[in-house]
């Protein structure tokens, strides 16, 4: 199953918002559909003026009439696999003095994958793929404004069975809910503000219910604003901006005695379970949606707490809060940091080459050191975070749309994603004739991004 796990790493690591510091589940729901949004940078929020307003922000559609019909094809990251690939099927109509219904359905095949035994042996193979059904429903609240909501269902179809001992299959089958606003001449006659909060619900689980992720419970603001709007030229500029509210913490110690967990819920001494003293969790968790929608925006640098960290990454540490400390081993004046390994290879660490040392006493204790056995800094970690640190996992898109009458479009954008390392410049076309609407979409970027090349591809049809 080492294809299955790279394609979900690759999945993980290229779709939407960060999961540097935060771990979801139904990651797939982000993928943003629609060729149109997609050459215009995924600023679409406050356009939402199609079908496909279904899925960027269900309150679009309280302002369109009559029906429609609107498809799209992607081969996803043609620069990775050649045999993954995004469907997305959309349909609205509209009901006078009762609003608009509509819906989506989306899937996303990850190709076949080779099922081997726990010995390597080859076991045959299977198709992994995940989609979700949504149901949608708008109505205006006034004669610039309205609302909208989603309901889906999302099923995950990793593969038939648990890896070993494991019992189960490795399916999920999960509820959640959209709800969007939209305000036309919102300030001035020209900007619409869109607000959309979509996958909200329970965690999502496979096999384990207790390894369950949150949903990717994400927040965008967006502005649309008609630079030029004439009768045969129209110009249009959105920003969009997103933040994920899924609050996740690694290993932290929240009470400062330099030990992870040690306690049960209640307060009494219990080594090696989860909780500290007072009673909180120290063990890595996600907080639940109704605390993460808040959490999310602090974190652990205004909360406090030290990391334990492990040799690469957050969490996984050794369950003590520092213990070491930098020398200069060598005397040579200068302390070597990450000069803490075998340097000259003859099997043992000898003087001069470890320059990270174990310091003596217990947590907490005159001389204990504030970095763990890999050289990095545990105790006080909290304080070196700032304001600025959340700002950089928020992901920013714009894009620019030109209308030459109502038959043909150019539009070009941007998405930013500093803390996903995701930069990469947009472009597409749309044209429009008799009720049909052909859009073509295409995102550029960095040689051997994953992202680069994606060529979106999207019909409509009105009626």
């Amino acid at each position: 199953m080492k294809r299955l796990c790279v394609k979900l790493f690759i999945l993980v690591c290229t779709i939407s918002t960060s999961f540097s510091q935060s771990e979801a589940g139904a990651i797939f729901l982000l993928i943003a559909p629609g060729a149109r949004a997609g050459g215009m940078g995924e600023a679409h929020v406050a356009v939402a003026n199609d079908a496909y307003a279904s899925y960027w922000n269900p309150a679009g559609l309280g302002f369109l009439q009559g029906r429609e019909l609107a498809m799209m094809h992607v081969n996803w990251l043609p620069g990775l696999a050649d045999d993954l690939y995004y469907e997305f099927l959309a349909y609205r109509k509209s009901y006078p003095n009762l609003g608009t219904v509509g819906g989506h359905l989306i899937f996303l095949n990850l190709g076949e994958q080779i099922r081997t035994s726990e010995t390597g042996d080859n076991l045959g193979t299977f198709t992994s793929y995940m989609s979700a059904f949504s149901l949608s429903y708008s109505a205006l609240i006034s004669k610039n404004q309205s609302f909208g909501i989603n309901a889906k269902v999302s099923y995950q179809h990793l593969v038939e069975m648990g890896a070993g001992s494991e019992k189960g299959k490795g399916t999920s089958t999960d509820f959640g809910f959209d709800i969007g606003y939209l305000h036309k001449k919102w300030l001035t006659p020209k900007l619409t503000l869109g607000i959309n909060l979509s996958n909200l619900g329970p965690k999502v689980s496979f096999i384990d219910p207790d390894q369950a992720d949150p949903q990717p419970t994400n927040l965008t603001l967006g502005l649309n604003y008609a630079l030029i709007d004439g009768e045969f030229n129209k110009l249009n500029i959105a920003y969009d901006v997103d933040k994920l509210l899924v609050s996740s913490y690694p290993d932290m110690d929240w009470d400062g005695n330099g030990y992870i967990g040690g306690f049960d819920e209640d307060g009494n001494l219990s080594p090696g379970n989860y909780y500290n003293e007072d009673g909180k969790m120290e063990i890595a968790h996600t907080d639940p949606i109704y605390l993460a929608i808040f959490t999310s925006w602090l974190n652990d640098w205004i909360l406090g707490g030290d990391i334990d960290y492990g040799a690469n990454s957050p969490g996984n540490g050794d369950g003590i809060i520092g213990g070491y400390e930098w020398v200069d081993g060598d005397e040579d004046g200068i302390i070597d940091g990450g000069k803490w390994f075998d340097a000259n290879s003859n099997g043992v660490v000898d003087d001069g080459e470890n320059e990270m040392v174990p310091t003596p006493g217990e947590p907490n204790g005159s001389g204990w050191g504030k970095y763990n056995e890999y050289g990095i800094k545990e105790l006080g970690n909290a304080k070196d975070r700032s304001i600025s640190d959340e700002l950089d996992r928020l992901v920013h898109n714009f894009g620019l749309e030109y209308w030459y009458g109502k038959y043909f479009a150019i539009r070009s954008g941007f998405y930013y994603d500093k803390t996903g390392k995701i930069s990469n410049p947009t472009f597409g076309i749309g044209l429009r004739f008799s009720g049909y609407g052909f859009d073509f979409g295409y995102t550029y970027g960095e040689q051997g991004h994953p992202l680069t090349n994606t060529m979106r591809f999207s019909l409509n049809i009105e009626y």
